[in-house]
């Protein structure tokens, strides 16, 4: 997966993540307390936009994100696994014996760049947000290369996934947004990612 270019994490930085996400959500799960976190990397102190996504069996089991930077990356980690295993409202909540089955993937966002041509759209390597009126979509980059869609299918399907008609992103008054984000997975199985 092709990472962002600025400001990257190393893989130390990504291995504290995906351990801070599992622990979290197998505390949760059992009724634990949330173990405290001490946070010796600096640029995991700094706010992002990220996605924590679930797959179980090659399959999304959820995902929840923050498209904008909110809060600290830590922190948005830690909130997210929490609310992507039992909050996401299209799947019942993570049962305690899914936990061995769940493989758990993180992207971490550039921020959004609002653009005026879909021309410079890169399937691949960009990820969309639109928005028209109150009605507003966003898939990750890996959701278009699973695919295999086209800039115009990928559009469609953000429209789609914002409960608007698969055209809408024609409309003049319709926002276009584009991002990249640096994904990275538990490398305990051989899943393919989903996301969004």
């Amino acid at each position: 997966m092709r990472k962002i270019a600025t400001n990257a994490l190393s893989k130390a930085e990504q291995d504290f993540l995906l351990t801070l996400a599992r622990q979290t959500i197998a505390a949760k799960v059992r009724g634990e307390k949330v173990p405290a976190v001490a946070i010796s990397y600096s640029r995991l102190q700094e706010e992002r936009g990220a996605f924590v996504t679930l797959l179980k069996n090659k399959n999304l089991r959820g995902c929840i994100g923050y498209i904008k930077a909110v809060k600290p990356l830590w922190q948005s980690i830690q909130e997210l696994a929490e609310l992507a295993a039992f909050y996401d409202p299209r799947f019942e909540p993570l049962d305690e014996s899914e936990l061995s089955e769940i493989v758990i993937e993180i992207s971490v966002l550039s921020p959004l760049r609002k653009i005026d041509s879909i021309k410079k759209i890169k399937v691949r390597r960009h990820g969309l947000f639109i928005r028209l009126g109150n009605a507003h979509g966003l898939l990750l980059p890996q959701v278009a290369i699973k695919h295999n869609w086209d800039r115009e299918t990928f559009l469609a399907h953000v429209c789609l996934k914002a409960d608007l008609p698969r055209d809408a992103w024609r409309n003049p008054e319709a926002e276009i947004m584009i991002f990249e984000a640096q994904v990275f997975m538990e490398e305990r199985r051989e899943e393919q990612a989903l996301g969004g």
